[in-house]
């Protein structure tokens, strides 16, 4: 498993840096994949059971060619990596409970 409390650490870091706003909430995507969609629609659901927004399941293409399915997890938080910490932690253990990949998180710059 990637230390994913030091890359969270890592892109907030990065964006205050960068000049973002601290003081506002942002839009933080968790990315889930599977190549089973049966598997990813179990997590989806699992992350909604667990009062996540989530978003509809797309199969999205690979840069090697291929195909995978994915779904994201929407959650408006503070740039914090303790913050975000508390749902990646979550989202892993369903992740895994489901056998499907977490494929980690981003957000935007904010001004």
């Amino acid at each position: 498993m990637e230390n994913w409390r030091e890359i969270s650490e890592e892109i907030v870091e990065s964006l205050l840096e960068d000049g973002s706003n601290p003081e506002i909430l942002y839009e933080v995507e968790h990315h889930f994949v599977c190549e089973d969609f049966n598997a990813l629609e179990n997590a989806a659901l699992a992350a909604f059971k667990a009062g996540f927004d989530v978003e509809e399941p797309a199969e999205l293409e690979l840069e090697e060619g291929g195909t995978i399915w994915g779904f994201d997890v929407v959650v408006e938080s503070e740039l914090d990596a303790d913050v975000i910490m508390e749902d990646v932690d979550k989202l892993v253990a369903i992740a895994a409970d489901n056998g499907v990949e977490y494929d980690g998180w981003g957000t935007y710059f904010q001004d």
